[in-house]
């Protein structure tokens, strides 16, 4: 990724952040559901300046490697990505609310990780694309929501 320009300001701010469904449901797989997600978080992009790099699920979790402004922290990354995510899909899919008890798509938490340009960027990106591609018990394929520009 380029460095990125603000008001003044040249930053390089990457981080990887892991979300998973509630209840480690595969809501996610549904390609109806990936368009749907990938269509949301190129809509943050535009309106929060977040610039997501590369973004992978297997159906119960995804992985994000973004590019942020300085102004936002870690916590409020989160929330923007977490609750725009989960309105968006529960307004365009009302049945994903059934399979959910308490109406939450994502679980609390996360995991979020700061990421140094070159080789590490590189490591996360590989990382995020492979997420599900090896052998698993019930072999769900890793859907590549966006690549490595």
């Amino acid at each position: 990724m380029p460095i990125s320009h603000a008001a003044h300001k040249v930053y390089e701010i990457r981080y990887h952040i892991v979300i998973t469904v509630k209840y480690r449901k595969r809501l996610i797989l549904p390609e109806e559901r990936i368009s749907f997600l990938k269509y949301v978080l190129l809509e943050i992009e535009k309106r929060y300046d977040i610039r997501f790099d590369t973004v992978g699920t297997d159906g119960n979790h995804a992985h994000f490697f973004i590019d942020t402004p300085p102004k936002y922290s870690p916590s409020e990354i989160f929330k923007i990505v977490k609750s725009i995510t989960a309105r968006e899909l529960f307004i365009k899919f009302p049945e994903i609310k059934k399979e959910l008890w308490g109406g939450q798509f994502w679980n609390d938490g996360g995991y979020i990780g700061t990421v140094g340009e070159g080789r590490t960027a590189d490591i996360v990106r590989r990382y995020i694309l492979r997420q599900g591609s090896k052998e698993e018990k019930d072999d769900y394929r890793q859907f590549k929501l966006f690549k490595a520009h």
